[in-house]
């Protein structure tokens, strides 16, 4: 929530500039949405405790640690630069291209360019930040202490960690990252933020131009095979295997932006996941369940069906089908142990868009600072609330690493942020972190060109609207004339400066 008049005639200045690019005016958007300011999508949830500009600071003197110059990281270093003024900041991350991640779908969709989403760390991060252009290979939380890849020891008095996540293309067998935009392949995420590129972004826009092509020549009764994958794993933004599978196919009706003649029924969806269920939350699903999948008539989804081979010259796919049933209760992790028993089965297909299993990074994984058993093995422990490691009291963690349930998503780290801030500063002033995250997360699910269901959630059972006066279960136009518009601008000029 943006507390400072100030802010606010900032978001309304981004605002206007651009709904330029728009038909839809400042007056009409402002009234539609219901806005004294914008920050909905980067979460203006009506949860206030985890949703407001936290202000607490420190005089202290001390040296703080920051992994990372991704979202998380970026966001941390511009509040503990405002918050703590009298403390030493280190961020230790090697790239200096950052990337606006959410854009790559919309590159997908043909209405962004790399350019659209590429920005310049040297510029992001604060004045006054110590930065150290390499990457942390080991953790040594008993030592207070980093380890760089060049063999740089840094020590912190306090460390927050935000090192994202990592794409394991490898675990699926017979798929290297060097397939990506050839044999029908396709994945929407591969990106390099050290050199600057978002291959899967480009491959993805040439993926669907080539199964426009490919639609306009097959038929009804003998259509092309796309498969959509979702991993085992937890993903960055789980809605993004849905929205590549609606929005190509939303193309192939000639609703993207080269037009064209309606020959979605020319193709045969399938999209393929390991778990089961559409959506979470209940309202969410059913709207993908009995509006959105029922409108284009061409999908079917297969349940259990997690991607381990690819054979890529024949185009086959196999998957490791699943069922599974609940053993013995862990009274330590508070879950149930699961017992699963497992078949494989091939399946043809003309395009493929694959989403690899993610984790943390193969250097965080197996430190001390990860879960070392359970579900979220290998991501980072800490307390789901207080955003503080739960072994390691100096120790914090923000983003994609973060072992907690729910939500991967810029707006999960936004909201993490303010709590994250709060708490550090408590702990640095002696004093017990007592702000809490609620588990907000925001997915704007796009179900088609010009339509987004704003997916808000938290650690309960419910929608978690930021607006609720507008039914959440509605994909709207709004929603995708301020995520194409206006949210980038937000990213880059108040979320990255610690403003929201």
């Amino acid at each position: 929530m943006i507390e400072n008049s100030k802010e606010k005639e900032m978001i309304i200045d981004l605002i206007e500039d651009q709904l330029k690019e728009s038909n839809i005016s400042r007056r009409d958007a402002l009234k539609m949405m219901g806005l004294s300011s914008a920050a909905f999508m980067m979460g203006g949830t009506t949860q206030a405790q985890s949703a407001t500009i936290a202000n607490a600071s420190s005089q202290k003197d001390a040296h703080i640690v920051i992994v990372g110059a991704g979202a998380g990281g970026i966001m941390m270093a511009a509040r503990m630069r405002r918050n703590a003024p009298n403390a030493k900041i280190t961020i230790i991350a090697p790239n200096e291209v950052h990337l606006y991640q959410p854009g790559q779908v919309f590159m997908a969709a043909g209405l962004y360019t790399l350019d659209d989403i590429k920005g310049d760390n040297n510029q992001l991060i604060p004045d006054g930040v110590n930065w150290i252009k390499e990457k942390v290979v080991h953790y040594d939380p008993d030592n207070n202490q980093v380890k760089t890849k060049s063999g740089k020891t840094v020590k912190y008095d306090y460390l927050i960690v935000a090192a994202g996540i990592s794409y394991q293309y490898d675990q699926i067998e017979g798929l290297t990252e060097d397939m990506i935009g050839k044999y029908g392949i396709s994945s929407v995420y591969l990106n390099n933020p050290e050199k600057g590129t978002s291959v899967g972004g480009e491959a993805t826009a040439k993926w669907f131009d080539q199964m426009r092509e490919a639609a306009k020549n097959a038929s009804k009764e003998n259509p092309i095979t796309v498969l959509c994958t979702q991993p085992n794993t937890p993903i960055k933004c789980g809605g993004a295997p849905q929205k590549i599978m609606y929005l190509s196919n939303d193309n192939l009706r000639g609703n993207g932006p080269k037009g064209g003649e309606d020959v979605h029924m020319n193709a045969k969806y399938y999209f393929t996941k390991a778990g089961s269920g559409l959506f979470g939350v209940k309202e969410y699903n059913n709207t993908l369940k009995n509006e959105v999948q029922p409108m284009y008539g061409n999908i079917e989804n297969k349940w259990k069906h997690n991607l381990v081979k690819i054979d890529p010259k024949n185009k086959i796919a196999t998957y490791e089908v699943t069922t599974q049933t609940k053993g013995a209760w862990d009274e330590d992790l508070e879950e149930y142990e699961i017992i699963k028993k497992t078949s494989l089965v091939e399946m043809k297909y003309d395009f493929i868009h694959i989403v690899p299993p993610m984790s943390a990074s193969n250097e965080f994984k197996n430190s001390k600072l990860a879960w070392q058993k359970g579900s979220a093995k290998g991501w980072m422990e800490l307390d789901k609330e207080t955003m503080q490691h739960r072994r390691y009291k100096n120790v914090f963690g923000i983003g994609d690493i973060a072992g907690i349930p729910k939500g991967k998503t810029g707006g999960t780290a936004r909201h993490q942020a303010s709590v994250l801030q709060d708490n550090l500063i408590a702990v640095m002033n002696g004093e017990k972190p007592t702000h809490k995250f609620d588990g907000y997360t925001v997915c704007p699910l796009k179900t088609q060109y010009g339509k987004i269901l704003m997916a808000e959630f938290n650690y309960g059972k419910d929608p978690a609207p930021s607006f609720p006066l507008l039914d959440p279960s509605v994909p709207r136009s709004i929603w995708w004339i301020f995520d194409l518009y206006m949210l980038k601008t937000m990213y880059w000029q108040l979320m990255m400066r610690g403003l929201m």
